[in-house]
């Protein structure tokens, strides 16, 4: 496999940034890069990259809209701005999706749909979503649409199924506001059951329009299976899973584990996480949906203890408190899931200062061509 092949828009769509450089090259950018900003906490292992780092995204987004000759076309917005830069073939998004995507713009034209204008508020098709399940080969298509008026739906959605009938799932999603994110808040389903089912590490989850679940399911699995071989976890342990979204590693890490807990903020993903653990018959796992800082301070309060402590932040890592919090909690290990080593130097700064000792780093490339990098970081008292 070639693994230096050029993509003819990367100087115009800005998401692979480091596409110029040859994949192994990009690997030691990254290794250099987490070893400057967290080499001084603890020996860096190798980072592991991908023997085909092409086409690993599972979730593919695209905007529609029209070019200077009033043509539709559908693409990524060029960097940090509103600009469409049109892509029909991308090479770090899954194949299938792209061709779906491609078909349903030629679709608009036949059924004579317009593109959305965000300006004027006017129009149909916004945005394309492209889910597939690399494991499971199941595959959701959500129209976001600026109306909720369809002309001609059932016959665009028998279209589209004959084209492509390993579909498995149609959503159309109303977002009429003016807004930057892509989803609105009411979906509805045109065929199929709305979700997606996906398998990892063993397990099956459930994916919907609105929930998150990794991009890159090859390295996911590398990624989730370090942290498990880190964590060691021990039959009677009690672990917690904070910032546990819709509870893929806590659901993971429950046949090691006594009991788990995750705990997430957010309501939807707490429901989707529930009803992986029902689909998954794990039994040993609660998920409560609350603050992870102030919850592991109730715990502390109330003279309760957790062994082990999985945290996988966003991009800004975690605040003072919650890292406050996880000190009083004093688990005997933390694993610390990162994907901003900017951040993750930071918040390891402040655990080396209050009992905590790195003993490994394993950064993985999830993100290949891009200068995202993913570390897994084991801590003990």
């Amino acid at each position: 496999m070639d693994k230096n092949k050029k993509c003819p828009h990367y100087k115009k769509c800005g998401g692979c940034q480091i596409h110029n450089l040859d994949y192994t090259d990009q690997l030691d950018f990254k290794m250099k890069k987490v070893v400057r900003l967290v080499g001084r906490f603890h020996h860096v292992e190798n980072i592991i990259g991908m023997d085909n780092p092409y086409h690993y995204r599972n979730k593919v987004q695209a905007a529609f809209g029209r070019d200077k000759q009033n043509r539709i076309i559908s693409g990524v917005y060029q960097s940090s701005t509103h600009r469409i830069v049109p892509v029909d073939e991308c090479l770090i998004e899954d194949k299938k999706a792209d061709e779906i995507i491609v078909t349903i713009r030629k679709l608009l034209k036949s059924f004579k749909l317009k593109t959305f204008d965000e300006n004027r508020m006017t129009g149909f098709l916004r945005h394309v979503l492209v889910k597939r399940g690399f494991s499971s080969g199941e595959i959701m298509v959500v129209l976001v649409t600026g109306s909720e008026e369809f002309k001609s739906r059932r016959s665009f959605v028998n279209a589209l199924l004959q084209r492509y009938p390993e579909i498995t799932t149609i959503v159309q999603n109303v977002n009429n506001r003016r807004t930057s994110l892509v989803l609105g808040s009411k979906s509805i389903v045109l065929y199929g059951e709305g979700v997606i089912k996906e398998q990892l590490c063993g397990y099956t989850f459930t994916i919907s329009p609105k929930s998150f679940y990794q991009i890159n399911p090859i390295q996911t699995e590398v990624l989730y299976n370090k942290a498990m071989q880190f964590a060691d976890i021990k039959k009677d342990d009690v672990v917690i899973d904070a910032y546990c979204g819709t509870g893929t590693i806590g659901i993971i890490a429950s046949k090691f584990a006594g009991q788990v807990i995750g705990v997430e903020l957010n309501k939807d993903a707490v429901r989707d996480a529930r009803k992986n653990a029902r689909i998954n018959n794990v039994e040993n796992i609660d998920f409560v949906c609350d603050d992870a800082g102030r919850y592991m301070v109730n715990l502390a309060e109330e003279g309760l203890k957790a062994d082990v402590v999985i945290m996988d932040p966003p991009r800004a890592g975690s605040d003072v408190k919650f890292l406050k919090s996880l000190v009083t909690l004093s688990p005997r290990k933390v694993i610390y899931i990162s994907c901003n080593p900017e951040t993750l130097a930071r918040d390891l700064m402040y655990l080396s200062k209050n009992k905590y000792k790195v003993r490994k780093i394993q950064p993985v490339d999830m993100f290949p061509h891009t200068e995202h990098i993913e570390c897994v970081v084991l801590l003990t008292k």
